[in-house]
């Protein structure tokens, strides 16, 4: 039993995500070591893919883990700091880009296919409620042959 639970623990701390910052790089201040984590982990890291800056072992991460510290260390705001590595690396840097410029196109652009494809629907079903709600005449042949059942019946 007790290998069973040390396989099950090994496997867990295996299957747990490492995160690459490093002893060396944490500040002694508290309150600038969570901003500095905050602020990494809304930044991607420009290497890797669909991985922020806080879990990312590439050289370039830790060089912008440093880069962030530093910033936040010389004064700047959190702002100033997503700022000034926006500018050096690009909108690609934010895991949210910014809702203005060329970026509205991208935000407007789910809700209104949603629209679109609701008003699609919503024309799609009232069309064919109409069909099911007019139906055909009977012909002349169907009549007869509707008396015919008719007064089998009786």
């Amino acid at each position: 039993m007790n290998r069973t639970a040390f396989a099950l623990a090994m496997m867990l701390l295996a299957s747990s995500p490492a995160l690459a910052v490093q002893p060396d790089e944490v500040l002694a201040d508290p309150a600038l070591e969570s901003r500095a984590r905050q602020i990494s982990q809304s930044l991607r890291c420009p290497v890797c893919q669909g991985e922020n800056i806080d879990e990312s072992n590439a050289p370039i991460s830790r060089d912008l883990r440093l880069y962030v510290r530093e910033r936040l260390v010389g004064g700047d705001s959190d702002a100033q700091v997503i700022d000034a590595v926006t500018t050096r690396f690009g909108e690609y840097v934010l895991f949210e880009p910014r809702a203005e410029g060329g970026n509205l196109i991208l935000y407007a652009a789910g809700p209104l296919m949603a629209l679109v494809a609701a008003l699609g629907a919503w024309g799609f079903l009232r069309g064919r409620r109409r069909e099911a709600a007019a139906p055909a005449a009977l012909t002349g042949d169907e009549r007869a042959r509707l008396s015919r059942l008719m007064d089998q019946d009786s």
